[in-house]
């Protein structure tokens, strides 16, 4: 998909449990695993990655674990994708015509602009998919 990564896919999935939690809650990193269904050890360096750059907040102690740095009102698609992808938005082209630079430019933009949701809106797709599996017979 667009040259998202599985690590992405999965830090999306790690922020969304995230939100789910109470003000200034945390969640370790197995809760957060089952619940999400991703590997451990991946979630691990995922999560560390993210805290790294300010999106998450960790809590050290018995009783620590993960939440979010700042709601998900907050926390872009792309503030996640520039953190754990490469090259995704760059400005390297692989040509000197200045048309195709133009073109390329061009789409860059319209990516990056797609990709400013906020991850807020993920509750909007968990009602969509809610109403889709009350439809079922």
């Amino acid at each position: 998909m667009l040259g998202i990564s599985s690590k992405t896919i999965y830090a999306i999935a790690a922020l969304k449990e995230l939100g789910t939690l109470e003000a200034n809650a945390v969640s370790k990193i197995k809760e957060i695993a089952q619940v999400a269904n991703i590997p451990q050890n991946f979630l691990e360096q995922i999560l560390l990655e993210l805290k790294k750059q300010g999106l998450l907040v960790s809590v050290k102690g018995a009783h620590g674990g993960y939440r979010l740095a700042k709601s998900l009102k907050e926390i872009t698609l792309k503030d996640v994708v520039l953190v754990l992808e490469t090259d995704i938005f760059s400005d390297v082209y692989q040509t000197d015509n200045p048309a195709l630079k133009l073109f390329w430019d061009d789409l860059k933009n319209t990516v990056s602009k797609n990709f400013e949701i906020p991850l807020s809106e993920l509750e909007n797709y968990e009602q969509k998919a809610s109403q889709t599996l009350n439809y079922s017979i």
